[in-house]
């Protein structure tokens, strides 16, 4: 069994990214500034955008972070989200979901101009890579293919299960793993409903799972020698932590290990990685590479 830390692999392409922006830099070029929009005061989204900003110290770009209360108006957030557009120095921006329940999540994706949509979630972004054009790629199906590239995982011809089908994870990693330059897999997605659930997952070759439930993947649902990553996160009461939980991933990794030749760990392995590639969209939007 071979861990992928996405941890230490993260680490290695924000140095990349430093470096390549130092060159950048030194020749004359723009550093890259990637701007961030926090709504309210969520534990969850407090942390992610705290280590994106710690990751942009890290690559070497400019980093902003504009906050609004809970009770900002739907109205005032589009128009911080029309200036920054209208922003030459603003290469890439996200607005850090989930937002408050009056605000239209969707009408606030859409106002977002796709060129300097780094979260990969426009149309525009969603259909270019439905049909394999380039575009940004959401973060967590990009970091899911950096790691199977990286760590040379043969996905070719391969069997891939995918365990969800959610917007941000289940439907683009299927897309990505069907196409010929990226994944070139035969792809099965399932998910809650999915009758044959098991036997899909007995039969993979590789199995992505991003279905939300805690320890979802027994040593039952895996064949001997599979590659399963493990995109679950979700936060269980623990006692004996001095958070007073940890993270649970939606594989049972104890059991399901011994079974593997790659597994992912929770934490430490797509999480990191799904930052990482916010900030590689970040470095193609300052080069302006898609648009």
């Amino acid at each position: 069994m071979n861990l992928i830390d996405g941890k230490a692999t993260a680490t290695k392409i924000k140095e990349e990214i430093a470096e390549e922006v130092n060159r950048m830099v030194a020749s004359g070029g723009k550093r890259p500034h990637l701007a961030a929009i926090l709504v309210g005061h969520d534990g969850g989204s407090e942390t992610y955008v705290k280590n994106k900003v710690i990751a942009c110290e890290a690559c070497g770009f400019k980093s902003s972070l504009i906050r609004f209360e809970d009770n900002v108006t739907e109205e005032e957030l589009l128009a911080k989200v029309q200036e920054l557009n209208n922003d030459a120095d603003v290469d890439g921006f996200i607005v850090q979901l989930p937002l408050p329940k009056h605000i239209d999540e969707q009408k606030v994706i859409m106002a977002i101009d796709y060129r300097k949509d780094v979260d990969g979630f426009h149309p525009i972004n969603v259909g270019r890579m439905a049909i394999g054009l380039p575009c940004f790629i959401s973060a967590t199906p990009l970091g899911i293919l950096t790691l199977l590239q990286r760590y040379g995982i043969q996905t070719s011809g391969k069997k891939c299960v995918i365990l969800g089908r959610s917007n941000i994870v289940g439907k683009p990693m299927a897309q990505l793993m069907m196409q010929k330059q990226y994944g070139d897999a035969t792809v099965t997605v399932c998910h809650s409903r999915s009758k044959t659930l098991k036997d899909e997952c007995r039969a993979a070759d590789i199995i992505i799972a991003a279905i939300g439930v805690p320890e979802f993947v027994t040593a039952d649902m895996v064949s001997e020698g599979a590659v399963v990553v493990d995109v679950g996160t979700t936060r269980v009461a623990d006692a004996t932590r001095k958070s007073g939980f940890r993270l649970c991933g939606d594989v049972k990794f104890d059991e399901v290990a011994p079974k593997c030749s790659f597994i992912t760990p929770v934490p430490g392995g797509v999480g990191p990685m799904t930052i990482c590639s916010l900030m590689k969209n970040t470095l193609a939007a300052g080069k302006k590479e898609y648009y």
